[in-house]
């Protein structure tokens, strides 16, 4: 890897999917705390505070309402590339970061319980339409010896650093740091970091090489942006590839959502894409990652010890990630995805469990620690990341970004349903709420282990003839 490149790949990653990932989890430490402003902010309007009922849904609104964005965002990605680039694409997400963190860190200091709600869904946007780090190797995939040799797909370049956008918000919490209740705006605000670094530094390297010759059909830009990241004067032969792809594409028709959903031939990879997609969000993961504490709390752990409990599950998901990563292309996507999906859904159970049995039995609690910690261990080494990877492979280049749109807007939905209903979920349904996430988890597994086939090694018609 020439140092253009790999700066180029962690900067995306630092300022999107990094980003993405404390987005995640930024929200579930100061949870009381902004409960706490909501409920003053409505006495000093209104002269009575919100009943537990109606506040839960305006948190759960705050929570939730990122997913929507992300949602928005995902779908508005393709024109802002289309017009601005992916340089520009990045540079315009980041500005709206920047704002979004502004209304987020000016909330407590105006009262208004709204501009977090407003900053929170322009984040999900500024996640939703972020290019990832992928669309910058692809075309560069025959040179980056680096990357092949430890065996990574480039796009799993994301999923560490989701893992470690988590983790540094689950350590930003910690009551050393910002987890006190005055802190809170700040913390939500950090955001602007990443962001501000991306706008900073973005401008140093060249547009996507990929975009400059496919899209605006730019030899010469082209030729320059791939000599730089490679660092050598011989790139004729990615040139030619990508002219190549070029003439493809010109003369391929793009299947529109609608056609992909009424090709017969394609329904049982369209449903896989679904049920892949939607089962990652229904897994119960947001469940984990927007309310680590509450689960803890309602595990018996002391509340002295949360914040490090917590941080704890965010520093072995990062390994469980790299793991993942590593082995992905030696094991198969089948093996990992089906492991992954029954651990989370058997630990789902422990958490029922364990939960049932802990008056009873006072150890239960470090039980329910344990679970929490399989679920996150069981989805980043396997459901986290191949649901995007077998999405480009069971397609082709024609119906896959119809593909993308369908995968991607059930995953936003899903994330925001979970969001949304688990906060009731878990005060109508107890202990029990858990095995609603076991029995999506095994029904996935199943799903998987008896209709898709391992698409490690194989080309589009050998897949496709499996399905047939």
């Amino acid at each position: 890897l020439t140092f253009p490149l790999l700066s180029v790949t962690l900067l995306v990653s630092f300022g999107s999917s990094m980003l993405y990932g404390y987005n995640l989890a930024v929200v579930n430490s100061p949870a009381e705390h902004i409960k706490a402003f909501y409920n003053t902010t409505w006495f000093q309007r209104y002269g009575h505070g919100l009943g537990p009922a109606p506040l839960t849904l305006l948190y759960a609104l705050t929570v939730s309402i990122f997913a929507l964005g992300g949602l928005g965002g995902s779908l508005l990605v393709g024109v802002l590339v289309e017009r601005y680039g992916r340089n520009g694409a990045l540079s315009r997400s980041a500005l709206l970061v920047l704002l979004a963190g502004g209304f987020m860190g000016f909330s407590r200091e105006l009262g208004s319980p709204e501009m977090v709600i407003i900053g929170r869904s322009i984040t999900g946007i500024h996640s939703g339409g972020c290019t990832a780090p992928s669309s910058w190797l692809s075309p560069l995939q025959p040179f980056l010896g680096g990357w092949r040799r430890l065996c990574i797909p480039t796009g799993s370049v994301e999923g560490i650093f989701i893992c470690l956008g988590v983790f540094s918000a689950q350590v930003l919490s910690l009551p050393e740091l910002l987890g006190k209740d005055r802190f809170w705006p700040l913390f939500l605000s950090v955001v602007v970091v990443p962001a501000s670094v991306q706008l900073l530094l973005l401008h140093c390297f060249p547009e996507s090489p990929r975009y400059l010759l496919i899209e605006r059909n730019d030899v010469c830009g082209a030729t320059k942006a791939l000599q730089r990241f490679l660092g050598s004067p011989e790139v004729q032969d990615v040139i030619e590839e990508m002219q190549e792809e070029q003439r493809s594409l010109s003369s391929m028709e793009m299947a529109s959502v609608w056609q992909l959903l009424r090709e017969r031939s394609l329904r049982w990879q369209t449903l896989s894409v679904a049920v892949l997609n939607a089962g990652m969000q229904l897994s119960g993961i947001d469940a984990i990652w927007f309310y680590t504490n509450t689960i803890f709390e309602n595990a018996g752990i002391p509340v002295s010890q949360i914040p490090y409990t917590t941080m704890g599950t965010g520093a072995i998901e990062v390994v469980a990630g790299l793991i993942g990563c590593f082995t992905i292309e030696r094991v198969g996507r089948r093996p990992l995805i089906i492991t992954g999906f029954c651990a989370m859904g058997v630990c789902s159970a422990g958490i029922t469990i364990s939960l049932l049995l802990q008056a009873a039995l006072p150890w239960m609690r470090y039980v329910s620690v344990a679970c929490v910690v399989g679920i996150i261990a069981g989805f980043c080494m396997g459901p986290a990341g191949v649901p995007f990877l077998m999405t480009a492979e069971l397609f082709t280049q024609s119906h896959r970004p119809a593909a993308y749109i369908v995968g991607g807007s059930l995953n936003w939905l899903c994330n925001f349903t979970v969001g949304f209903i688990f906060p009731f979920l878990q005060m109508s349904a107890g202990a029990f709420c858990y095995l609603v996430f076991c029995g999506v988890c095994l029904l996935v597994a199943l799903y998987v282990y008896l209709v898709i086939p391992e698409t490690k090694n194989k080309t589009f018609m050998e897949i496709s003839h499996i399905f047939a």
